[in-house]
């Protein structure tokens, strides 16, 4: 008996072929089911038809009382007796049957309407007489936008949503309209947002070419997101989450609280931060008002990284929003005085040199790189301003200093810097930390200047004026904005946080290693080190010797 050869996998080409053929097949068939639709369309409606009529027959019989279906029945006898004995009396039947049937069988949904609606076609003539006066102007013999114009010319397109409020919108705009200037698009944008419906996103699409602006109302993102374990690859961290039309990679999340209706799970698009050896934006930048969850963002970060390496945390803030990553395994350190965090850093540009030159000698020798500097170290600094100004007061180094090291050669030695700042704090950054920090994320409620300062480019929607902790803006060096939510990560230490959240972020913390204790030291002057002390050769002298009292 021959053996039958085991099914071969599928090469890339392959793959795609199969997915080609595939798609190809369920169009077919789709093509196939349409083109038997039609042509059985009338054959379904006489069945819908003949089956309204046996019912209508059936609830008829029903109804009628027992005493009366005898004559009932007769009647029926008689009318079916002269239609069969009268001349085509059963062609004419079946022709009354048919017809009947075919009536009552028509499609019977109500055709939507053409057109907006007398609420609809109001907004749209409310929304073109707010453009009149910044798309025309008086030399043009037959303006587009006119006081008492027709708005059906200007807008070729239009959606609304079930609120009755517009959804998308596509308007047209005289080619002298100055659509390369910033300014004059904010202008137009600013108006759309304030007529269409305020308290929402807008995402504005300019077509130069065309002549043609297309305004899409943006759902809200979600925020019932809670802290999880992300299906990522090493190297790969999650920021937040954006809309599905602005990356084309999704992960399973899994919604609600954390508990029964835990297992709920959609496919939400992540925007996903690489670092690493290979990253071309190796360090992040996150900026927020107070309250905005750039301390959330970091600690998202934090139980990421410690799957696959080591954190150190330096909170300027001293609010102790990192308790619960104290003495974690992974944790070399979490400090929150200016002396543990000056120590702390000097440590990590020492440990990245180490690393370089560890690195540079087995790279020489034709090895591969050690084991302990492949593994990932990171650096979370949040507020470094407030250390800032403690060190000037002190008279100490500014610990933004000692980020230099780690920020020029962080890239070649695994080691990732991640620095949290309010807006405020902006000034008291140095020129390390903003020129290598070209990953980006601006979280809460800001005007679109700050936002084009801290992102380098304006965001292509409406920033909106109430926002939920956790959502704004993020952009990886030169990329696009996305519009981002960051999951709930909040300290589980907190009294204000819900049983849930709080199980979500225990579990995924390390365990806790015994160590023994270390004193720390909070005087603000470091005791210098004691240096030896030579003793002097001391010249001997004759010492009398005191008598003794005899007892």
């Amino acid at each position: 008996m021959a053996r039958r050869p085991l099914p071969r996998i599928l090469s890339k080409d392959g793959a795609r072929l199969a997915r080609t053929q595939l798609a190809r097949s369920r169009e077919l068939a789709r093509t196939a089911a349409d083109s038997a639709t039609d042509v059985l369309h009338p054959l379904i409606t006489l069945s819908r038809g003949l089956r309204l009529l046996a019912s209508a027959g059936r609830r008829r019989w029903t109804a009628t009382p027992k005493d009366r279906r005898g004559p009932l029945m007769f009647l029926v006898a008689c009318l079916v007796l002269v239609v069969a004995l009268a001349p085509y009396g059963p062609l004419l039947a079946v022709v009354t049957v048919m017809a009947a049937s075919a009536w009552l069988g028509r499609d019977r949904t109500p055709a939507a309407p053409e057109g907006p609606d007398e609420s609809q076609a109001e907004r749209l003539q409310a929304l073109y007489e707010a453009l009149v006066p910044y798309l025309s102007v008086p030399e043009d013999p037959a303006p587009l936008y006119a006081h008492g114009g027709e708005w059906q010319k200007a807008f070729p397109a239009h959606e609304f949503d079930d609120a009755g409020r517009v959804g998308q919108l596509v308007l047209r705009y005289p080619a002298y309209f100055p659509d390369g200037e910033p300014e004059a698009r904010a202008r137009i944008e600013q108006v759309l947002a304030a007529k269409a419906g305020r308290g929402r996103e807008y995402r504005f699409g300019w077509d130069e070419e065309g002549n043609q602006l297309a305004v899409t109302a943006l759902p809200p993102l979600p925020a019932d997101i809670v802290a999880q374990r992300f299906v990522t690859a090493p190297g790969e961290s999650v920021l937040g989450f954006t809309d599905p039309s602005e990356v084309q990679r999704t992960l399973p999340l899994s919604f609600g609280d954390y508990g029964d209706a835990y297992g709920e799970q959609r496919d939400v698009p992540p925007v996903v931060w690489r670092t690493g050896a290979r990253s071309t934006e190796p360090h992040l930048l996150a900026v927020g008002q107070p309250g905005s969850g750039t301390s959330t963002l970091l600690r998202s970060l934090a139980l990421q990284a410690l799957r696959h390496g080591d954190v150190l945390i330096v909170d300027g803030g001293g609010t102790g929003e990192y308790a619960c990553l104290t003495g974690r395994d992974g944790v070399p350190a979490v400090e929150c005085a200016l002396p543990g965090a000056l120590t702390s850093l000097e440590w990590a540009a020492q440990e990245t040199e180490r690393r370089l030159i560890a690195i540079n000698l087995a790279r020489q020798a034709g090895d591969p790189p050690p084991a302990d500097t492949r593994r990932p170290l990171w650096i979370l600094f949040d507020r470094p301003s407030a250390f800032a100004h403690l060190a000037e007061a002190d008279g100490r180094e500014d610990p933004q200093t000692l980020l230099r090291v780690p920020l020029r050669h962080g890239r070649a030695a695994n080691v990732t810097v991640v620095v949290a700042e309010q807006y405020d704090g902006l000034d008291a950054l140095s020129d390390a930390v903003r020129q290598h920090t070209r990953a980006r994320v601006a979280l809460g409620p800001a005007a679109v200047r700050q936002l084009e300062a801290v992102l380098g480019a304006p965001p292509r929607t409406t920033p909106p004026a109430q926002v939920p902790p956790g959502r704004g803006y993020a952009r990886l060096g030169h990329g696009p904005v996305h519009r981002l939510q960051v999951p709930r990560t909040p300290d589980p230490y907190d009294d204000a946080t819900s049983e849930g959240d709080r199980r979500a972020v225990l579990d995924l913390l390390p365990p806790r290693t015994a160590r023994p204790a270390r004193p720390i030291n909070l005087t603000k002057t470091p005791p210098a080190p004691a240096e030896p002390v030579t003793p002097e050769p001391i010249a001997a002298e004759p010492v009398a010797a005191e008598p003794v009292a005899a007892e």
